[in-house]
């Protein structure tokens, strides 16, 4: 085959191809306009498209099958951003292509979110896209007709593969990614940026160096305070948690009786803010345990385990070591997910308690039941000899809630006030708040027992994922629900409310009288 003519042939569905990509992200929701978007912007979105037509050519030498491949990619792309943006608020970000991982090794947490269904359809069309586009499309090594009067050889089409993703590397990296300006704000750097280059932005500011110290941790503003007093310190991150009466009064009045029982005796409570909407827990983990305002973290905000908190950060935990505090956590989950068991010991942790010390019978749903995690909580602090900081991540009130049903009989024992119709999820969801609720009176109680002074932080990491309920009952505004409480009914304090996530590390610390301020 003529080179010319071999070029040609690549080219016309390379072009289709990328006007389609273009066409793909219109479905965006929100759309990301075409008007507006700088030349870099086209420039990357264009290298993007190039390098992946490049590479799959090489493999399966079919341009057109190639160019439908690549626009698979995107519409991929454009399908989970918009199942995203719908139960979370928030686009695809960069971040968030691990996730394609673990949704492999923890189907159940992602693919319902993303219909398992469409996510079905979506496989089969695909296989079906591969079969079809093998079988009918021939290898352009192959072609021999009266256009193409000889077979093209395998080295000649590697060479122009070769030629086109480096030409493609070239006009991204000289386009400057860094100079397409980003707000950290999701929904609108995708609407200034387009989807491929808004992904290539945020890639590209994760790989920058990470200077740890210029984020003034304010741990390091922190004096030991040298009293020998060291009381047991229990924080539990309560899946899920929040105050659902605020948007829906009608719960039986037991489902929070010890969560107000605990409160009016609490030295602080009241709302907090916190960093994530329906997922994303880490965020919200990460500020606590660190005490860093998202405005500090950069692009790590969005998930600060990936890259940074592996560099070693000042947390909570770090500073109760130097106090002689054993530090350890508890989560009823594999501590590889949000690959935890290498974090944590970064962030100060002497030990991680994680699924393999519960078994099938701990279960309530299809997780491990907040009851048994007090338990161990519990046991815990009855084989402890020294001052100990546990803390707690609980499993049980994670979704999907719409895999779960409740019988009409155990939603009338939730419900003093029936709720609307499209509200099924609301029910599984007060169902597990019970357990929570039982789970924190458990421990109050056990608290109350033992003669070692301790304290008791509790806090929901965000609100839960219940779009219809939402559409049927008002939105929340994203804000959960905290106490500090101490065994020793120390007097109430008053503050304003809500506060900050980061802040409440600090506060539990000044609670407690184990810190105090650096001059």
């Amino acid at each position: 085959m003529d080179k010319s003519v071999l070029i040609v042939h690549i080219l016309i569905p390379l072009f289709m191809g990328l006007i389609a990509s273009v066409a793909i992200e219109q479905f965006l929701r929100p759309r990301a306009p075409l008007r507006g978007r700088s030349w870099r912007a086209w420039a990357v979105h264009t290298g993007v498209f190039v390098a992946f037509f490049a590479v799959e050519l090489a493999i399966f030498q079919r341009p057109y099958f190639v160019s439908a491949m690549v626009l698979t990619g995107v519409l991929l792309l454009v399908l989970v951003s918009n199942a995203k943006t719908y139960s979370l608020r928030e686009p695809f970000i960069y971040q968030d292509f691990e996730y394609f991982l673990d949704a492999l090794k923890h189907p159940r947490l992602y693919l319902p979110f993303m219909g398992i269904w469409r996510a079905l359809a979506a496989l089969i069309a695909f296989i079906a896209a591969i079969y079809f586009g093998l079988m009918f499309e021939p290898s352009i090594t192959k072609m021999n007709t009266a256009t193409l009067a000889s077979e093209t050889s395998t080295t000649s089409l590697l060479i122009l593969c070769a030629s086109l993703l480096l030409t493609a590397v070239m006009v991204v990296w000289l386009t400057n990614t860094d100079a397409l300006v980003i707000s950290y704000e999701p929904h609108a750097d995708l609407k200034r940026h387009g989807l491929l280059a808004f992904l290539m932005r945020y890639r590209a500011e994760e790989r920058k160096p990470i200077n740890v110290a210029a984020m003034d941790s304010p741990f390091n503003h922190l004096a030991l305070n040298k009293s020998t007093d060291r009381p047991h310190i229990i924080v539990v991150q309560s899946e899920s948690f929040f105050d659902v009466r605020r948007i829906f009064a009608g719960l039986d009045p037991a489902v929070m009786h010890e969560w107000d029982k605990t409160t009016a005796a609490a030295t602080i409570s009241g709302r907090v803010e916190v960093a994530a909407w329906g997922a994303n827990t880490v965020r919200t983990e990460f500020a606590f345990l660190s005490g860093l305002a998202a405005d500090k973290l950069g692009v790590h905000r969005f998930n600060p385990y990936r890259k940074m908190a592996l560099q070693g950060v000042p947390t909570l935990a770090t500073f109760l070591k130097k106090l002689g505090y054993r530090t350890l956590c508890i989560h009823p989950y594999p501590a590889s997910f949000y690959t935890r068991d290498q974090v944590f010991p970064m962030l100060g942790f002497d030990e991680f308690i994680d699924i393999r010390a519960f078994s099938d019978a701990d279960k309530c749903g299809p997780y491990v039941g907040d009851i048994a995690v007090a338990e161990k909580v519990k046991s815990v602090l009855n084989n402890s000899t020294e001052p100990t900081f546990i803390f707690v991540i609980t499993m049980e009130n994670h979704g999907p809630l719409h895999w779960e049903n409740v019988t009409p009989q155990e939603s009338a024992t939730l419900f003093s006030t029936p709720p609307p119709a499209h509200c099924e999820n609301l029910a599984v969801y007060v169902r597990h708040l019970k357990n929570a609720n039982a789970m924190l009176g458990n421990l109050r109680a056990h608290l109350e027992t033992i003669p070692t002074p301790s304290w008791l932080c509790w806090y929901g990491d965000h609100v839960p994922i219940m779009p219809q309920v939402y559409a049927a009952l008002g939105e929340p505004d994203g804000a959960t629900d905290y106490f500090i409480w101490s065994n020793r009914r120390l007097p109430l304090a008053e503050i304003q409310s809500p506060i900050f996530i980061q802040n409440l590390s600090a506060m539990l610390l000044a609670c407690s009288g184990q810190n105090t301020t650096k001059n």
